[in-house]
């Protein structure tokens, strides 16, 4: 007897074992999720960007089947920062923890646009634990894990955003190097005080010209100027430090520069003139009339030096003399001579070689790294004032105090305080260790975590981006509303053209950031109790009482005390770091 045997020899071996084989069919992409970034609100239009990225997006996973049923698109964020840190990208990484997603894939845009140095694989394996497919347009389809090429052509990817970037940074950096050093134009930013800001005329880009934008110079602005003035007259009689200057100005209730302009001091309290605000308009050379560019930078230092993937943050830094930038003539009109100015500097050098007994006397320096531990520095606040009290030891006992001397002249805060308030550290470690104690107790840890997900905030009302971009969108939207009532009022429409233009974009880009903002997911019990389990023995600690080990712990905890010295009574919470807007409080 003879078998035909078929031309494909395993398909008689699978019909004796009865193997079914069965031939894949291609259902195409199905439903996947867009994700893609726009670097910053001030440089794109996040909208356009989003179009762009989103249509070859769809040009590459449609004509195979693919639907976008997501999306998870940044605004405002750089692409050196982690998805971990990033609003959208970091709800699209939750997502991939939940079975009932509605996609099995993720396309984006832009490669580049993405992932940044070795971001790619710090990401991947995530998409590949979760089953999750990438499509990338510059890979023309699906990444494919087991394909060298294309682990090479990503690394290549993120290798080439971080060159972009850099080339980016350092060509802007050069151009505007030049532009101060041969034309004095000014940057941009706050004017100094003592300055305001006035139109120079059209814009010397011709492009920018005709778009309608124009150039900004420096002007004096008489009033502030006279106070500049002053300062740099008094310090340099010899007789008068930073904080005696200051107290000075307070004292004939000479508005600081938060309070004359607090349109473009908000993130000051315009409560009075302070030694360090008198000290910067003593340095800053600009009040000479020549343009300064590049006395502080930015410099990106790792977020946990013990976890590289964490990323970078930004930290701005005096910069080395050699990368500051200094006009060739004069660019603005001068508030002091150059030979005030230097002198002014050459006094300060001299008072700072003076050793300690000189430098308690004028400028206070900055602060060094006490050798004692303080377990509450800068967690205790004074209950009249609000001001956080600082540590001051006596003898082996340290106290926290709020000390009256140091208060602005005319505060409201001065009605009914003491001279000093003092708080002894022990009386507050007793009783605050034994309520934190409790809370941490295993029989009552459920009850600490039901009250932690009951205080925890909910949406995205409190995040800073949020509460920026809304009040962006008010103020330009009161720009506008003022504009209309100068129109109706009879003023010349095209006088205000270039400024209703500008403060149009300003409310496009803050809606589009708005709109752009996710909302936050509230923690589960889940996440609190893992971040419980992040604090380690908590008994362990407090029993040992070491000051440098409970300083940590409170840090954790983001220990917050008010302490009112009428009824001797503590008001405490607690809000862990890292999770959440989410507190417990207790009062002793």
């Amino acid at each position: 007897m003879t078998v035909e045997i078929s031309r494909d020899p395993w398909a008689a071996f699978d019909e004796l074992l009865g193997i079914e084989v069965v031939e894949p069919i291609g259902e195409g992409v199905g439903p996947v999720a867009f994700s893609g970034r726009c670097s910053t609100e001030d440089n794109q239009d996040p909208k356009t960007s989003r179009a762009w990225q989103y249509g070859n997006a769809e040009k590459l996973v449609e004509p195979l089947g693919g639907v976008v049923v997501e999306e998870f698109f940044d605004v405002g964020q750089s692409r050196s920062v982690p998805w971990e840190r990033r609003p959208e990208a970091s709800r699209l990484l939750d997502a991939l923890k939940d079975p009932n997603r509605g996609w099995n894939a993720i396309v984006v845009g832009e490669g580049t646009r993405c992932w940044f140095g070795n971001q790619f694989s710090l990401v991947a394996p995530k998409f590949a634990a979760y089953g999750v497919d990438l499509w990338v347009p510059e890979l023309g389809g699906k990444y494919d894990a087991r394909n060298p090429s294309h682990k090479m052509l990503m690394s290549m990817l993120g290798g080439m955003s971080e060159s972009e970037r850099q080339h980016v940074q350092a060509r802007v950096r050069a151009a505007m190097d030049a532009q101060v050093l041969n034309e004095g134009r000014h940057q941009g930013g706050r004017a100094p005080y003592g300055y305001t800001v006035v139109d120079g005329g059209p814009h010397p880009n011709p492009r920018k010209a005709a778009e309608g934008y124009r150039l900004r110079v420096l002007a004096i602005d008489e009033p502030s100027a006279e106070v500049v003035q002053r300062i740099f007259a008094e310090y340099l009689t010899g007789e008068m430090g930073d904080r005696a200057i200051a107290n000075g100005l307070n004292r004939d209730g000479i508005p600081c520069p938060s309070a004359r302009r607090p349109d473009q001091n908000r993130h000051r309290l315009a409560d009075g003139w302070q030694g360090s605000t008198v000290r910067a308009i003593l340095e800053n050379p600009r009040y000479t009339g020549f343009a300064f560019f590049g006395r502080w930078t930015r410099q990106e230092v790792l977020l946990d030096p013990d976890d590289v993937g964490a990323g970078h943050v930004v930290r701005f830094r005096k910069a080395a003399p050699d990368r500051v930038v200094r006009s060739r003539k004069k660019a603005h009109p001068h508030v002091v001579e150059v030979e005030e100015f230097v002198q002014a500097q050459l006094l300060r050098k001299s008072r700072g070689a003076g050793g300690f007994s000189a430098g308690k006397k004028l400028v206070r320096g900055p602060k060094k790294q006490t050798k004692r531990a303080y377990p509450l520095r800068g967690r205790v606040k004074c209950g009249y004032c609000k001001r956080r009290m600082e540590g001051t030891p006596r003898g082996p006992r340290t106290y926290y105090r709020c000390a009256l001397r140091t208060m602005v002249p005319g505060s409201p805060a001065l009605d009914g305080h003491p001279t000093n308030v003092y708080l002894p550290e022990a009386a507050v470690i007793e009783r605050f260790n034994e309520w934190i104690d409790r809370l941490f107790d295993p029989v009552n840890v459920d009850r600490t975590v039901l009250d932690l997900l009951a205080a925890q905030d909910g949406g995205d009302a409190g995040t800073t981006s949020h509460v920026g971009a809304k009040q962006r969108l008010a103020d330009a939207e009161a720009k506008l509303r003022r504009f209309q009532d100068a129109i109706a009022a009879g003023v010349d429409p095209l006088a205000l053209v270039d400024a209703i233009n500008e403060a149009q974009a300003k409310r496009a880009a803050a809606q589009a950031e708005l709109n752009g903002t996710p909302k936050r997911t509230a923690r589960v019990a889940a996440d609190v109790y893992a971040m419980i389990d992040s604090l380690g023995d908590v008994k362990k600690v407090i029993r040992q009482a070491d000051p440098a080990e409970l300083q940590r712990l409170y840090e954790a905890l983001n220990v917050e005390i008010v302490y009112n010295a009428t009824g001797r009574m503590l008001d405490a919470s607690i809000r862990p770091v890292g999770r959440d807007k989410a507190g417990v409080r207790g009062g002793t």
